[in-house]
């Protein structure tokens, strides 16, 4: 019955056998791929939880896709925190200028310094440190609207005059168009 069946198709058992020979080879080569990118994914995921147990990196994530759902459901931020933001950023410090001198002839390599820091409104201070064999002084001075009450040395006055030419940090503020 056997060989009825096989001759009635017409094909040869031989080439039967042939194709799922090459069927189980296929198989098994897709088996060691397989096995291999299996075993590269484990040792990123042993890498990613090292330290860290399931549950402790579960409440990660869950909080950080708590976050991103309130961030999405509050329109990102909203337009007072926004005003707020622009507001704290006009005080930062925006303005730096920097100069590094030899205090004192004995000694090189230019370690000391003055520092203007100054916000948008020129406002901020002057911080001037000498550096001497002995010892370390530090002093500051208070800047309003670009100007010291206190007289300045050199080195002072060419930092604040580096900050004050500088461009801010913030130049341009968001309007109320362009959102």
């Amino acid at each position: 019955m056997e060989d009825s069946l096989l001759q009635e198709i017409g094909i040869d058992p031989i080439v039967y056998i042939a194709i799922l020979f090459f069927a189980v080879i296929s198989l098994a080569v897709l088996y060691i791929v397989q096995q291999s990118k299996y075993r590269k994914m484990e040792k990123r995921f042993r890498a990613f939880m090292m330290g860290q147990d399931g549950s402790s990196l579960e409440e990660k994530m869950m909080l950080l896709f708590s976050d991103v759902r309130k961030l999405k459901e509050h329109d990102l931020i909203h337009r007072n925190d926004i005003k707020e933001i622009q507001r704290i950023l006009l005080t930062c410090f925006q303005k730096v200028g920097i100069v590094k001198y030899d205090a004192f002839r004995e000694m090189g390599g230019q370690l000391s310094f003055s520092i203007a820091l100054l916000d948008r409104m020129d406002n901020g201070f002057v911080m001037n440190s000498v550096h001497s064999a002995s010892s370390s002084y530090v002093y500051t001075k208070e800047i309003e609207n670009g100007e010291c009450a206190i007289e300045l040395s050199g080195e002072e006055k060419e930092a604040l005059k580096i900050a004050i030419n500088s461009a801010p940090a913030v130049t341009a503020m968001p309007s109320e168009k362009d959102d």
